[in-house]
Order: structure tokens, then C-alpha cells, then sequence
């Protein structure tokens, strides 16, 4: 599954220790462009992380693999990264000046009161 978007933020790296020893994972959000832009949270593992080197407002193609697994009777879907391509973006400045666009708000004083001017 490919994903394609703007990077909005990147989380803080989580590290830990498991049965085949340490890991690192750190989580991105990338928003989608288009008429509904949707947000989705996604992982890099290991040497990825390095390896991707992101930055916010990257403007990227990104590769996903979906896992569940099961824990106490209950499901956790993790959206993980193996494959990303940058094409644009901020040229790697740190994306400082990336703003999110802004979403307007609806304003019922000014709505009209026809039945034919549905918001949806």
C-alpha cells in the first residue's frame, strides 16, 4: 500500500529492549493531499530511521506494510514504513517553515436558510 502526503510532524524516537534484544521506533504523521486530507500516523524501525532521515514538511511517497496482532483479547494495527520517497518538500531545512493549512469553521449566522444549501 503507498501513501502520499506532506510529513506534519514527527514524534519522539521510542527505544526498548525485547526477546531479540534492543529496538528503536520512531512515528511520523503524514497528511494527505486532496479534497478531504486525511492524517495517518506511521512507524520507522531501526537503521530506517536514519536511513529515511525526515524532516517536516517533506513532501513524500511513502511505502506501507499493515500489521494486527492480537494482545489480551484485544486488536493493534501498526502502519509501518519499509520505503519512502522524498520529492520536494522543504529541500531537508529542518521544516521550519511548514504551516498546516487552515480549516474553516462553520459560521451558522451566515448560513442560509434554504433547504437546498446542505454543507455536505
Amino acid at each position: 500500500m503507498d501513501v502520499k502526503g506532506r510529513v506534519i510532524q514527527l514524534l519522539a524516537e521510542q527505544t526498548g529492549a525485547g526477546k531479540k534484544g534492543t529496538w528503536r521506533k520512531q512515528e511520523f504523521i503524514v497528511e494527505t493531499q486532496g479534497q478531504y486530507p486525511k492524517k495517518i500516523c506511521l512507524s520507522m524501525w531501526g537503521d530506517k530511521i536514519q536511513q529515511f532521515n525526515l524532516s517536516v514538511g517533506d513532501q513524500v511517497s511513502v511505502s506501507v506494510d499493515l500489521e494486527s496482532r492480537e494482545y489480551n483479547g484485544r486488536w493493534y494495527t501498526e502502519a509501518r514504513a519499509w520505503k519512502i520517497d522524498k520529492s520536494g518538500g522543504n529541500g531537508g531545512n529542518g521544516g521550519g517553515n511548514y504551516t498546516p493549512p487552515a480549516y474553516d469553521t462553520f459560521d451558522s449566522s451566515s448560513a442560509s436558510q434554504s433547504s437546498d444549501d446542505l454543507p455536505f
